[in-house]
């Protein structure tokens, strides 16, 4: 069993952290406010720290699941940062959703303090989380990833490295540009079905079977179908991760039109007041249209 530090105690950290402490790991956890590390301790047990640095000192792993580009520095460098409590030879896991930018500064940052570093974003959403059974795509040395993978695989269903340093944060991406199409694809047929007086549960018993069916399909139609939002990936945390993937397909040549415009549906959503909503609150938008 290893020791391991938690950054980032939210709807996907605490769980996962979890995990690893039932697992039989030695975890310490951070949170930037502090009275929520307390009480996942007396929850879980282990040990709350007051600082990513002291968190991560004499920690073998250090895992992260924060909020963005800026939350990921500020845990990771600066005085209070866990890369000053790190030792050369460990390895700082970032399970965030983040550019492909900021994983390179902090990767050649870590190299230079002999600390690995991996990006292993993951998908699966707050029930993987809670289930332990995430999908984790993973950018490393070879040698890094193949430390972490047995602490990882006590929150994942599949865990796989992809490539080099980036490999993680690109291979997510691709994740959430597939997501948007589907959702997009699902909301239309359901308010068509809702249009022409079908009733929608029946509709997709019959077409999920088929070569419709998807993951968004069999979990989020009943959801959809009630108009019930207050549930799973919030539309603010999408639009955040498909800025990401427009941003990078302008750097390496790649076409997105599809993203590019249910992207802007989701900027509808928001303005509907749905920033909080789940992702299948598409169909919300199309609803308002009449």
């Amino acid at each position: 069993m290893a020791k391991v530090a938690f950054l980032g105690l939210g709807v996907m950290g605490a769980p996962m952290a979890g995990h690893l402490q039932a697992k039989g790991h030695e975890v310490t956890v951070y949170n930037r406010t502090f009275a929520k590390a307390e009480k996942w301790v007396q929850t879980h047990g282990g040990s709350a720290a007051k600082t990513p640095r002291e968190a991560a000192t004499g920690a073998d792993f250090v895992m992260a699941c924060v909020g963005n580009d800026d939350d990921l520095r500020q845990v990771c460098t600066g005085e209070d940062g866990a890369f000053a409590g790190m030792v050369a030879g460990s390895v700082f896991v970032d399970h965030t959703t983040v550019s492909a930018a900021v994983t390179k500064e902090l990767y050649a940052k870590a190299d230079s303090l002999q600390i690995s570093f991996v990006d292993a974003p993951v998908s699966g959403g707050q029930a993987g989380a809670e289930n332990g059974v995430l999908s984790v795509m993973c950018g490393a040395d070879e040698g890094a990833y193949q430390r972490v993978e047995p602490v990882i695989a006590a929150y994942a269903r599949i865990c796989r490295r992809i490539g080099e340093s980036g490999a993680g944060q690109m291979t997510k991406m691709c994740n959430q540009i597939a997501i948007a199409g589907l959702v997009q694809g699902l909301s239309e047929a359901l308010h068509f079905a809702e249009k022409a007086g079908l009733d929608g549960a029946s509709v997709v018993e019959v077409i999920s079977q088929g070569a419709a069916g998807s993951w968004q399909m069999s979990n989020r139609y009943e959801t959809m179908i009630a108009d019930e939002f207050d549930h799973g990936f919030a539309v603010d945390w999408m639009r955040k991760d498909l800025g990401i993937c427009l941003d990078t397909a302008d750097d390496i040549e790649a076409s997105l039109p599809v993203t590019a415009l249910v992207d802007q549906f989701y900027k509808d959503v928001q303005k509907l007041g749905g920033g909080r909503w789940d992702t299948s609150s598409l169909i919300k938008r199309l609803r308002a249209m009449g």
